[in-house]
């Protein structure tokens, strides 16, 4: 059926083409389905391959567009609503990638793959008992070999609520059944709190060598190994792991440094001008946390969260969603919208995002929004949430672009050079310098090790300017139970640590890193 009105050759290009997807091996299909969509650019699966391809080379845009029409083309196959799913989670727009994989598993229950990609749509939106339902009745679909994928984010989930036996027992029987199942190997790596064994460090390696592995899976492992080569100490062998792993990536996958800087440059240019704003004001429930990744804003959150006022909202994409759906409705993108806006249009979205997030105000008076990438839009959250506080959390620049260069998570094409790494350290550090001289009493800068430091002083500063009473539960917040989803998750479970600092170790290893950033080499800092 999906093949009908294709020429046996043309089945036979597009049939490798696919092959070659799943394997990650964006070289191989590439070539293929160029010369498939210019011989057939309506045919639906020519287009659904070809979104495959964009949203491995991280075009996640171009993929939902080209999913969009072959659903128009073909709008009852459930296949077809599943890959618009996953191009939406991609682009960030949770709320439509839900409504899509929920209509792929009206049309075909026993798709597994819709409900392991809808379990992942929704704890991306903070909505996790519906996840687990979800990725449970992937599970249960899905043959053992086929259920790799939704058993993973299954135990990211558990690890996300400290049931970290359940969630190592969940990695360890999908690496039982397969081997060289990468994400698995980096979800048992990525609990930051315990090493591998020798035996699993052999293990790996030799799972590394297997047959079959896809490039992710290959990307994975190969983070996996660059932390256990690190817990033991061999600084240069992980460096060197670390360097094939983004090489890898970067055979698929580009970031265009100097077109996300003239996007931060808009910004910044379109909001260091007069401008309406909501003309009631709303927002005083919300603690915003901003910040580059890797850069301390979950033990920022996790203290105000351990707040007996305070509901640790998480990374909530609902912010975003506002944003987007009003660029939808007039057509326009952000931040060129903005000219047209009106205080009324404002209080309309500002209201908009409060009702989205009322669930997390049922039995607390304030809440905390800690989706990083926040900081691009604090011009637009003062706008429609004048009351609201927000937070920036700066950490020392050669150690936040290390530990992202270090970490594989979504949404994060910046991180695989060194160049790229400090150009967006860049724009982050002129961004938030704009916002603090433009806001000042409503925006507050955290700075990481500060607060390593001297923790009670810095955490009664934050409460202080967020309008709270200090509370020692703050100082004590390894103990308040709440879902963590983000790297740090082990972390904040711990009391305050001290010696996260990593880029010492590696020494002038990092030079090159120091250079992108403008900082003295190694040598000269010694």
């Amino acid at each position: 059926m999906y093949l009908q009105g294709l020429s046996s050759g043309a089945s036979r290009r597009l049939v490798a083409a696919a092959q070659a997807l799943v394997l990650g091996r964006t070289w191989e299909a590439e070539p293929r389905l160029r010369n498939l969509l210019e011989l057939y650019p309506d045919h639906p699966e020519v287009l659904r391959m070809y979104a495959g391809l964009l949203s491995l080379y991280g075009d996640a845009n171009g993929a939902r567009v080209a999913m969009e029409r072959a659903i128009s083309l073909r709008p009852d196959d459930a296949a077809y609503w599943s890959s618009l799913g996953s191009a939406l989670i991609e682009s960030a727009l949770y709320d439509d990638a839900i409504a899509a994989l929920k209509r792929a598993c009206e049309l075909d229950p026993n798709y597994y793959t819709a409900w392991s990609n809808l379990g992942l749509a929704l704890i991306r939106s903070m909505r996790a008992n519906e996840a687990e339902k979800a990725l449970r009745e992937a599970i249960r679909l899905a043959p053992p070999e086929e259920a790799v994928n939704a058993r993973v984010i299954l135990g990211d989930m558990l690890r996300a609520e400290d049931r970290m036996d359940d969630a190592i027992a969940e990695y360890r029987d999908v690496l039982a059944k397969k081997p060289n199942a990468g994400s698995a190997w980096w979800g048992l790596a990525d609990i930051k709190t315990r090493r591998f064994s020798d035996e699993d460090f052999e293990q790996l390696q030799r799972a590394m060598q297997l047959p079959g592995a896809g490039e992710r899976d290959l990307t994975s492992m190969g983070y996996a190994l660059a932390k256990a080569l690190d817990d033991r100490a061999r600084y240069a062998e992980s460096l060197a792991a670390l360097a094939q792993v983004h090489s890898r990536i970067r055979m698929r996958m580009t970031w265009d440094a100097s077109a996300h800087h003239a996007y931060i440059e808009d910004i910044l240019a379109t909001f260091s001008r007069p401008h309406a704003v909501a003309d009631e004001p709303l927002g005083g429930e919300v603690v915003f946390v901003t910040s580059l990744p890797r850069s301390g804003s979950t033990l920022v959150e996790q203290m105000l969260a351990s707040h007996s006022q305070v509901n640790g909202g998480g990374e909530l994409s609902d912010l975003t969603s506002v944003l987007q759906g009003e660029s939808r409705r007039s057509g326009r993108s952000f931040p060129e919208i903005v000219a047209s806006l009106r205080p009324a249009d404002w209080t309309r979205m500002g209201r908009e995002y409060l009702d989205r997030t009322a669930h997390l105000r049922r039995n607390h008076a304030r809440f905390t929004d800690k989706m990083p990438s926040n900081w691009k839009y604090i011009g637009a959250i003062r706008a429609m949430l004048p009351a609201a506080r927000i937070i920036i959390v700066r950490r020392d620049p050669l150690e936040t672009c290390f530990s992202c260069y270090r970490q594989s998570f979504a949404n994060s094409e910046y991180t695989h050079t060194f160049s790229d790494l400090a150009a967006a350290w860049r724009d982050f550090d002129r961004s938030a310098k704009h916002w603090l001289t433009l806001y000042p009493g409503h925006v507050y800068e955290s700075i990481y090790e500060e607060l390593v430091a001297d923790p009670e002083t810095k955490i009664r500063a934050v409460l202080e300017f967020c309008g709270l009473p200090f509370e020692p539960a703050c100082l004590e917040f390894h103990k308040t139970e709440r879902k963590v989803h983000t790297p740090s998750a082990t972390q904040v479970r711990e009391p305050m640590r001290r010696d996260t600092a990593r880029s010492h170790r590696y020494g002038a290893l990092l030079d090159p890193l120091r250079a992108e950033l403008g900082m003295p080499l190694f040598s000269g800092a010694s």
